[in-house]
């Protein structure tokens, strides 16, 4: 799991923001969203501007190299901080896997180009290259071949080039680095309606209601609608050759995604990629109820906190769902002025269950 993530002139964020998921407090309740000592839930809030979108960006930005998985390179335009004060962006993920650390560090000069590249397990370097000088190395056992073809002018990540063309050794350091890799790969960023961009995890551009009908899931859609309170009679269709979702109505039949809400078409999303989510490792949904009320906000909160291992956050200015009910104080972020910390972290009062956080909020509890 993802322990902590760092970054800097990248984008909005000048100087260097750290986002620290791996020393969660020691809160009686709720602590099945604590495994292996790194939060699994958490929601980030923060005012307009403030970089939330940039921060899931800047989390994502190793799939760019790494993987081979979706993209939204376009995204990733006015790539360095406008400021000039550095020519390139530092990016430092902390990684727990049964104990083992892997710590992997680079830095890019726009998101296609790195110019350098340092991987550590257990604290020993293993992959070590340093694009300008065209020096570098693997130590990782069964990777010893590639020492004289990695120092090359190849522009490839060389974590992705041992990776894609060794046969490494079973032994337990090439295990971690084997599950260093099978996380990013598995990695999800998505947005909402407005966008409906993603990046990481799989390939493609499957229509949602193509997605649905796929994976055999429009009778348990309509039922999770219902759980929302949002009543249809579907039925999956093929209409000019596509798959599609219908809906039943006494007197006619419609498209559910011409008679839907902004708001039902914006859940719909969400089920899309709710079914895939016990597959993925660490998911990233940036403003996910900016469509919904907050009554449905919070019930998809719930659905989300009871996905096991795999780590979720989302993005909101909904301050209904800062509640010990649903999570706890070291799960509520709050990201200003290129920091972003725990409202546990943001106050010297001892936080228990029973206070109201979401009122200590907006009385301005949290801004320390």
């Amino acid at each position: 799991m993802l322990k902590r993530f760092s970054v800097e002139n990248f984008k909005g964020f000048k100087d260097k923001l750290v986002l620290d998921i791996g020393s969660p407090n020691n809160y009686s309740f709720n602590s099945g969203i604590v495994e292996n000592n790194c939060i699994t839930k958490g929601i980030i809030y923060g005012i307009n501007s403030c970089g939330k979108s940039n921060l899931g960006l800047a989390i994502f930005d190793i799939i760019t190299h790494l993987t081979e998985k979706q993209k939204l390179l376009e995204t990733y335009d006015f790539y360095l901080n406008m400021s000039g004060r550095k020519s390139f962006a530092e990016f430092e993920y902390a990684f727990n896997f049964d104990s083992h650390e892997v710590l992997y560090k680079y830095k890019k000069t726009e998101v296609n180009t790195l110019s350098e590249e340092s991987l550590l397990i257990d604290g020993k370097e293993i992959i070590y290259y340093d694009f300008s000088r065209k020096e570098g190395f693997t130590l990782l056992e069964g990777s010893d071949t590639l020492n004289f073809s990695i120092k090359s002018d190849s522009p490839i990540s060389r974590v992705k080039y041992v990776n894609n063309n060794s046969i490494l050794t079973d032994n337990v350091e090439n295990q971690v680095f084997k599950r260093f890799i099978d996380f990013v790969e598995h990695m999800l960023l998505f947005y909402s309606l407005d966008s409906r961009g993603y990046e990481g995890f799989r390939n493609g551009s499957e229509g949602i209601a193509e997605g649905i009908v796929n994976s055999g899931k429009v009778k348990d859609f309509q039922d999770f609608l219902a759980e929302n309170e949002i009543i249809y009679d579907l039925y999956s269709c093929e209409v000019d050759g596509r798959k599609s979702i219908y809906c039943h109505f006494d007197n006619m039949d419609a498209d559910f995604f011409k008679v839907a809400s902004t708001g039902t078409r914006s859940l719909a999303l969400f089920y899309y990629w709710y079914i895939r989510m016990k597959e993925a490792s660490f998911v990233f949904i940036d403003e996910f109820d900016a469509f919904y009320h907050f009554e449905l906000s919070e019930s998809i909160e719930k659905c989300l906190r009871e996905i096991e291992g795999v780590q979720i956050f989302t993005t909101t200015h909904n301050t209904d769902l800062m509640s010990n009910d649903l999570l706890r104080p070291d799960c509520y972020f709050i990201l200003k002025n290129n920091k972003i910390k725990a409202i546990s972290d943001l106050t010297e009062k001892e936080l228990r269950q029973a206070h109201n956080l979401q009122k200590m909020y907006k009385a301005g509890a949290f801004n320390g």
